[in-house]
């Protein structure tokens, strides 16, 4: 197993107009989850995948089932709750960048996971365990759950990948940073957004915010910056890595997965970091260029077209 991650995966509905939620009359409904976004787009370029999560055994939860089992992530760690049901959220787009997300999460099957879901023996098969900040916020028992698994990782050498992933609507800001500081001071490879880092350490300077998670412990930090690109440093190199122009964006929400996708998979493939942080902007331009979190997730082929091409042709015959 090259990667494993915990976490909820929901139904998002999304209207099929622009505007004001209040004015729609047809939705779409899609799968999304930071966790099955950044596993699909490790395992469509070629990697081995596995989740560790737990849906609801209704409709919607066989639906998520058998979407990420389609896409080549083992789902053998993931249980389906009778008691409970799967989550749900909307995803409203006003306009171009303007998105409002309103979740209908409260005791879902994915709330309940606990320090007994996690499976020891799974965990150690695995490369590198990716989570997110998204977790701990869901409840208690969840928190547990994450701290058992870096855990484990930690006591088998698997190199624990941090996404802060800030949700304000899910906690109170206090044990939300807490938190996010007490799971970065743990992990090896750490993801933040601007916004994560100003939330942390009050500070937008990308290598500031790099500086401060080095010192709490980190070997590797890259820190996303939107459409011009990222910052990286491990201590030692450190470096910017210009963003794609992909011209008008579609849809932001899951760039940041496909950003973390596109770094595990170059490491994986023992790229340098200059060429694993490129990838990962190259995975999250794509992303934007589609709406839904995954759907814009490319192959090793078509990932290696968009990052090697000035000129692109409209139909490919």
């Amino acid at each position: 197993m090259d990667v494993v991650a915990i976490g909820e995966t929901m139904i998002q509905f999304s209207p099929q107009s622009e505007g004001l939620m209040r004015h729609a009359d047809s939705f779409t409904a899609k799968i999304a989850g930071a966790e099955t976004n950044t596993l699909i787009g490790v395992s469509r370029l070629g990697h081995e995948t596995g989740w560790i999560s737990k849906l609801g055994d209704d409709e919607f939860g066989r639906r998520i089932l058998m979407t990420v089992r389609g896409e080549g992530v083992d789902t053998s760690q993931v249980q389906m709750d009778p008691e409970y049901r799967t989550g749900t959220f909307f995803k409203e787009i006003i306009r171009e960048g303007e998105v409002r997300i309103q979740y209908y999460r409260d005791y879902s099957a994915a709330s309940t996971i606990s320090t007994s879901d996690i499976q020891e023996s799974y965990i150690k098969k695995a490369k590198y365990l990716f989570i997110t900040g998204i977790t701990p916020a869901l409840s208690t028992s969840a928190k547990e759950a994450i701290f058992q698994s870096i855990k484990f990782a930690k006591e088998h050498g698997v190199r624990v990948v941090f996404d802060p992933n800030l949700r304000k609507k899910l906690w109170d800001e206090k044990t939300a940073k807490k938190t996010l500081l007490e799971i970065a001071g743990q992990s090896d490879i750490i993801l933040p957004g601007l916004s994560e880092g100003e939330f942390l350490f009050g500070t937008n300077d990308a290598e500031k915010m790099a500086e401060s998670f080095l010192q709490l412990s980190a070997s590797l930090v890259v820190v996303k910056t939107g459409k011009d690109g990222a910052y990286y440093t491990d201590g030692r190199k450190s470096g910017f890595v210009k963003g794609f122009d992909v011209g008008k964006m579609v849809d932001p929400v899951g760039a940041g997965d496909s950003f973390a996708a596109g770094l595990l998979s170059g490491l994986l493939d023992s790229k340098t970091l200059e060429e694993s942080v490129r990838r990962a902007c190259a995975m999250g331009a794509l992303t934007v260029t589609v709406k839904g979190d995954y759907e814009g997730l490319p192959d090793k082929k078509r990932l290696h077209q968009f990052m090697n091409s000035t000129i692109s042709e409209d139909i490919s015959r």
